[in-house]
């Protein structure tokens, strides 16, 4: 087989926000896969809200800000920037290359981020993150989601404030176009980045599209998103390592089995 088109045969669903989804696609596409976009999560900023002025307002007094996804980097940082400076003094952590990348992009040299696990495991498995007993801690991240990393934060000692700076919201996705690739066996992956997306999905699909499930694997970038009892309606599951390289080996090893 052309080591270009190593995923010749396979078509997959994208479910980010249509602009981070079409970026994906065209990778995919150079590597020969038949790519739909179905957003299932759509991303909106909330910059006024008083929990996050008093949180910008306090930037300044912690010693950490960590940047949870490459959305609270959009996001978080223009927020900050519109109070001022970056403070000199607050390092920045990111949750996974992506978004650390971002934050190089984005003017911060020294980035603190996971070596192994791209999640709140693994960040909080770096030193940096050890000793922290009286340090102020600012998490950016959208409003609501896993509370893992505040509570061990909290737990060694550190005060953890919320930048809450996006919301999460599930987008107006008409499914027709959807439900007709299922119709010609032209969906064999549908990939979801997190819980929220996967559960927004099956609702866009719909009753027409519950039955196609059954026979199209869900490809996640965690544990947690697997085991919930949405993903259980999918014929099989893979958990892919981080980024797109991961993504692609997961569906090269669809491929192979198909």
């Amino acid at each position: 087989m052309n080591a270009a088109r190593a995923l010749e045969g396979i078509g997959i669903v994208l479910t980010r926000p249509r602009v981070q989804s079409e970026a994906a696609a065209r990778e995919l596409e150079r590597d020969g896969a038949r790519v739909l976009v179905f957003p299932s999560l759509e991303i909106e900023p909330c910059l006024d809200t008083s929990a996050l002025q008093q949180a910008l307002r306090e930037l300044g007094d912690a010693s950490l800000a960590i940047f949870v996804s490459l959305n609270a980097v959009e996001h978080g940082v223009a927020a900050a920037l519109r109070h001022g400076p970056w403070p000199a003094t607050v390092a920045v952590a990111g949750m996974g290359d992506a978004t650390a990348a971002a934050l190089r992009n984005s003017g911060f040299e020294r980035v603190i981020s996971p070596a192994v696990r791209f999640d709140s495991e693994g960040l909080l498995m770096r030193p940096e993150l050890q000793a922290v007993r009286g340090q102020h801690i600012v998490i950016f991240r959208g409003v609501g989601g896993r509370e893992r990393l505040r509570e061990s934060l909290q737990a060694r000692g550190a005060r953890v404030t919320y930048a809450e700076c996006y919301r999460r919201v599930r987008p107006v996705s008409d499914p027709a176009p959807l439900l007709a690739a299922w119709a010609r066996g032209a969906v064999q992956a549908v990939q979801v980045m997190s819980v929220e997306t996967l559960v927004n999905f099956v609702a866009l699909a719909g009753a027409r599209g519950e039955r196609h499930l059954a026979t199209t694997t869900l490809v996640v970038p965690h544990a947690t998103i697997a085991r919930h009892d949405e993903a259980r309606r999918f014929g099989k599951i893979l958990v892919a390592a981080p980024g797109e390289a991961g993504l692609k080996d997961a569906l090269m090893q669809l491929r192979a089995t198909t």
